[in-house]
């Protein structure tokens, strides 16, 4: 009896990434199905998709755990690898996850891989973005996206490994590096404007930390010129989102003082309207 072949199944969520999904649908021809969810492009993603074959569906934007949950109920098959519109799938992965699907075992629910990303004219081998693992592709129904800021699987069953890289093409330059970072610091200070008191010294020594880790201690000078942008626009960004944490705090403050000098003075003309009307009144005994 001839065993069933193990399908699997790419679910992309995009939006206005007609110049660089192309690296991503030109590989997926490995797969069984190709499943892109689209938010409301206008410069041509969608036809660009369709044209490599994809099952394109409209869907607005949930957030980003909510958008790729959406995805994988589309999808039909046993597995499901969820990739960005500006990553793309190696031969040498591609090959890797069509044997792994068919040999593994039953406990195994997903399984992680590398991701190694092209910024600037290089590929980043060091400034903590290598071998920065993802787990991207999962059994069918063994895993639910949670979280917005940094959105993960969250896996019913084991994880294990593959080998070969995830490419990532990342920031199409450093204007379009810095719009995600305050787009992100932006996530950062609504989720957590409540813990932005501590700015000054928080902000300044993680900071200075950030560029430490990525610069010298996770060896980014060795990623040449892209290194050291990379290393100021981390610690860049740490600060950031610590400044817009702590000026969400004020606003949230000034609210508050507002709140109570208004319900203090309504308090005051109720009680000089209360006392004026009953001036005159003789009491009850």
């Amino acid at each position: 009896m001839t065993r069933k072949k193990t399908t699997l199944g790419i679910a992309v969520i995009a939006v206005n990434e007609a110049d660089r999904i192309g690296n991503l649908l030109k590989i997926a021809v490995f797969a069984d199905e190709l499943i892109v969810v689209d938010s409301g492009s206008t410069d041509g993603t969608q036809e660009i998709c369709k044209s490599f074959g994809a099952t394109v569906i409209y869907n607005k934007w949930l957030g980003y755990a909510r958008q790729r949950n959406f995805a994988a109920d589309q999808t039909h098959s046993d597995w499901i690898l969820h990739l960005d519109a500006d990553e793309a799938v190696s031969e040498e992965l591609a090959q890797e996850i069509r044997k792994t699907i068919e040999t593994a075992p039953q406990e195994t629910a997903a399984f992680s891989m590398p991701r190694l990303a092209w910024y600037l004219g290089r590929w980043i081998r060091h400034s903590g973005w290598y071998p920065d693992r993802k787990v991207r592709l999962v059994r069918k129904n063994c895993g639910v996206w949670e979280g917005e800021l940094h959105e993960h699987l969250n896996v019913q069953g084991k994880i294990a490994q593959l080998r070969h890289p995830l490419y990532h093409y990342t920031y199409r330059g450093i204007w379009d590096h810095v719009v995600t970072s305050n787009k992100f610091s932006d996530i950062y200070a609504k989720d957590r404007g409540h813990a932005g008191r501590g700015f000054v010294l928080a902000g300044l020594i993680h900071a200075i930390g950030k560029f430490l880790e990525c610069y010298v201690w996770k060896l980014g000078i060795l990623d040449g010129i892209p290194g050291l942008i990379i290393a100021v626009n981390s610690a860049w960004y740490v600060f950031l989102k610590h400044a817009k944490a702590w000026e969400l705090s004020l606003s949230e403050e000034k609210r508050m003082t507002n709140l109570i000098m208004n319900r203090t003075q309504a308090e005051i003309r109720i009680n000089r309207y209360l006392g004026e009307n009953n001036a005159g009144l003789i009491p009850h005994r």
